[in-house]
């Protein structure tokens, strides 16, 4: 876990598909900030970033038309059909968009063979983005259906791969898409979606970061009651304090007050007491 120090919640939350939203979009936009892409603001709140080229772009859509609060794309041809898309809901966990754009930003920065295509070296394979969640323990299910499902081992999350032809306008509008990731409980639930040609690295960055085991810390009163109920939830405890110094232990030895001086106490004498005088009754005149 993190030091208590910087979190940003009074619970740990596992596992962290649970976690529910953080209801901030800035740690998300931080990577992609940094390389210098332009931002503009609609007049409802909405954000958008894009790339220098024009040729990826992010919107972050707290008042958008749907549940899609972030809608990633990537173009060949800036005015053409997006060659990719992926979107996750309004209550997807932060973290989990947080990676997905850190290693977008980074695809970014190796240039349009590794965020457009993943053609640079070897190409990789689905698996390579199902293989984290495998390893934490996930259970691949035959195929059905045209599709392959990976389970968490507590039901409450999933992938799952189409195999079968996809259609490509509905895959980049709607949750029909070649990869659906999910994960949650009831009205909390989440998702999170990629189109056919999104490189499987920034698929891998997501899978990667929802199988993390590593809890994620939340304000327990602001996490819906079915999140609260279904997670494993922790306090942050606050830090022991730090031993003292030895300038500590002096400055505490000098503001300590005096210790009491010695009091004469008089002790009795071993000696026997004088014995006391005999006492005089005084009588009358006899008659």
């Amino acid at each position: 876990m993190s030091d208590d120090l910087a979190v940003d919640g009074d619970v740990y939350v596992s596992p962290r598909y649970l976690a529910g939203s953080t209801f901030t979009g800035d740690p998300a936009l931080r990577p992609l900030l940094a390389l210098g892409w332009r931002t503009r603001h609609d007049e409802d709140g909405n954000v958008y970033l894009s790339s220098p080229d024009s040729k990826v772009r992010l919107g972050y859509l707290p008042e958008g038309e749907d549940d899609g609060l972030w809608r990633i794309s990537a173009y060949d041809d800036v005015f053409a059909q997006p060659h990719w898309g992926v979107c996750f809901s309004d209550t997807v966990p932060t973290e989990f968009v947080t990676a997905f754009t850190t290693a977008l930003a980074q695809a970014y920065t190796d240039g349009p063979d590794t965020y457009l295509s993943s053609s640079a070296g070897r190409r990789p394979s689905a698996f390579d983005a199902v293989a984290p969640l495998i390893t934490r323990g996930w259970t691949l299910q035959p195929p059905r259906e045209g599709v392959i499902k990976v389970d968490s081992a507590d039901g409450m999350a999933g992938l799952e791969y189409a195999i079968t032809q996809v259609d490509p306008a509905r895959e980049l509008t709607t949750t029909e898409a070649r990869w659906y990731l999910w994960g949650g409980v009831g009205a909390a639930r989440w998702y999170a979606t990629a189109s056919t040609h999104t490189p499987v690295p920034l698929v891998t960055a997501i899978t990667t970061a929802v199988g993390d085991p590593a809890p994620l810390p939340r304000w327990k009163a602001a996490m819906p009651r079915a999140l609260r109920e279904a997670a494993q939830l922790t306090p942050v405890m606050p830090p022991p304090p730090p031993a003292p110094t030895p300038l500590d232990v002096r400055r505490t030895a000098a503001r300590r007050p005096p210790a009491l001086g010695t009091v004469s106490v008089p002790r009795w004498s071993t000696t026997s007491r004088p014995a006391a005088p005999p006492v005089s009754h005084t009588t009358g005149p006899r008659r």
